[in-house]
């Protein structure tokens, strides 16, 4: 296992953004901005963290490929192309969206038509037409399972799989965002094993986050630091480490402060368990 974050650095060299991953004691990145018109600079991060042994764990495109508006679709479309291109040239394990809204101004709004056949359908088309075009060979290209859009559910994440029908096309498993109920959340270690044992084969990359029901009249769950909410990580951590090779999770919506405090927990968690993650070279 590798744990990494979305660290803030002051450089914008690849070697000193590598190094500072890798001193903070993660061994998984986010992978700095870069374009398809700087090989220079793709050779460069690709060769810096290989030395930091810092896994480059995802691109992040997070727009709406189902955006009502056909230019801006067409348009936010291409950049997942740009951006999955981007991660199979500098070695990235996996380029990451989620599959949109219907919603006519926000990129990852609630819509009536968002779990509708009509957007599952845009949606295998959208994948295996990324997917085709590019033609990767090592970075997958995944859609993330969200609250209100597809996939919401282990069930219709199996479902999407099937349909879209591509070995490149992986799982990048973040538990929290599929907790919609009490009874998921109140039966998250149940929840977690279902996901690893149906999609556990396909998972490239998990984001960490923990979630919390607040006391009210409705339903309100709140996403929150890993430690503070009941995320069964004990469990996440043992399902992750049966997993070959060294599956990424990424810490995320955190300040910077607090990402070193999360890291602490989790992997206190992991020795608890006797568990461990991957240490980057030269760590301090």
């Amino acid at each position: 296992m590798r744990l990494g974050v979305p660290l803030h650095t002051d450089s914008d060299d690849p070697a000193a953004i590598a190094r500072a991953y890798a001193d903070n004691g993660y061994s998984a990145a986010v992978c700095p901005k870069v374009t398809l018109d700087e090989p220079e600079r793709i050779q460069a991060i690709r060769e810096a963290f290989a030395r930091a042994d810092v896994m480059l764990a995802e691109v992040g495109v997070w727009n709406n490929m189902l955006d009502p508006d056909p230019e801006r679709r067409a348009a936010n479309i291409a950049v997942n192309l740009d951006r999955l291109a981007v991660a199979e040239e500098v070695g990235v394990r996996c380029c990451v969206n989620i599959a949109g809204t219907f919603h006519p101004t926000k990129w990852a709004a609630p819509h009536p038509h968002n779990l509708s056949e009509e957007a599952f359908e845009q949606t295998v088309q959208n994948v295996r037409y990324i997917i085709d075009m590019v033609q990767p060979k090592r970075a997958y290209y995944c859609i993330e399972a969200m609250p209100n859009v597809i996939p919401d559910s282990v069930e219709s994440y199996v479902r999407l799989l099937d349909a879209i029908d591509r070995p490149m096309f992986g799982v990048h498993l973040d538990p929290v965002n599929i907790i919609t109920s009490p009874d998921r959340y109140f039966h998250n270690a149940a929840l977690l094993r279902e996901c690893f044992a149906r999609l556990g084969h396909r998972i490239v990359s998990c984001h960490a986050k923990d979630i919390l029901l607040r006391d009210g009249a409705v339903v309100h769950l709140d996403e929150v630091r890993p430690g503070l909410g009941t995320l069964d990580y004990a469990v996440f951590l043992k399902e992750l480490a049966r997993l070959p090779g060294d599956i990424p999770l990424i810490i995320e919506h955190l300040p910077q402060d607090e990402y070193p405090i999360a890291r602490d927990y989790i992997l206190g968690v992991a020795t608890q368990l006797g568990l461990s993650f991957c240490t980057p070279r030269g760590a301090k």
